[in-house]
């Protein structure tokens, strides 16, 4: 078994409850290389296992949090069916190690992206919806000291989405300047714009339009894209309640049972 393969088995194990130290030892902070190497062993062992792909997340698209781990672009984690929050349900918190909440704008693709050179106007007319979500993040990594390796590593360092109920067209929304509110029991927790992720939205479909076609994994039609926090997350505690409510797009939520 090699290094990269220990390591995302103890990434799997890490699931059931017991986070483990950073992956100093394997991978060096920005190796990009290495931790999508360990992120796709475990992608495949997943799958193999029967889970189902529904789409990407895209992590790291504050240039504050960029900076913070030392790299200079987003990156992504896969997002599986048995992810999905139902809108206005619950996550038991026995299923989370650290779980942070961050509002989001989901994108729902109607047709295939399969191309390197990918622009903001062929990801625009390859959406079909767009809704608001919420992406639950967690990190199977003690205390959330990540390096870039370690959440990509780490599927992103996800967990769990909502999506909310109501879905848009793309025209005349406005992904660039709409507010961002994220609740939590009531009171407002986080703030944010849709200009918070990357620019726009759009950017960072784009990022990872190009990213997936690349890689010989095209984003497919019917798949959802999390194109990133447009605010702060928060660190989420049992009897949580949380509503995301994002401008034209209406709101997500969930409860932490």
């Amino acid at each position: 078994m090699s290094n990269f393969e220990r390591t995302a088995a103890a990434l799997r194990a890490a699931y059931d409850g017991e986070a483990i130290a950073p992956l100093r030892g394997v991978l060096e902070p920005t190796d990009a290389a290495g931790a999508y190497a360990v992120q796709a062993i475990n992608t495949r062992y997943w799958r193999e296992a029967g889970r189902r792909i529904v789409g990407r997340k895209i992590g790291l698209t504050a240039k504050a949090v960029q900076a913070q781990l030392g790299v200079d672009q987003p990156d992504f984690g896969v997002l599986f069916a048995d992810m999905e929050i139902a809108d206005g349900g619950v996550l038991p918190a026995s299923k989370a190690i650290q779980p942070k909440a961050e509002a989001e704008i989901a994108l729902i693709l109607g047709r295939d992206l399969d191309d390197v050179d990918a622009t903001v106007e062929t990801v625009a007319a390859a959406v079909e919806h767009v809704a608001a979500a919420i992406e639950i993040v967690d990190s199977r990594i003690a205390d959330w000291k990540i390096s870039f390796a370690d959440t990509v590593a780490d599927n992103g360092s996800s967990a769990f989405f909502v999506l909310g109920q109501e879905r848009k067209g793309l025209a005349g929304l406005d992904l660039y300047s709409c507010g961002m509110v994220l609740e939590v029991n009531g009171a407002v927790a986080s703030l944010g714009a849709g200009a918070a992720c990357l620019g726009h939205p759009l950017n960072a479909a784009v990022w990872l339009a190009r990213t997936m076609a690349g890689l010989g994994e095209p984003l497919r039609a019917g798949d959802i894209v999390l194109t990133g926090a447009l605010g702060p997350m928060v660190a989420l505690n049992p009897g949580d309640s949380v509503v995301a409510r994002i401008g034209g797009l209406g709101t997500a939520s969930f409860r932490v049972v």
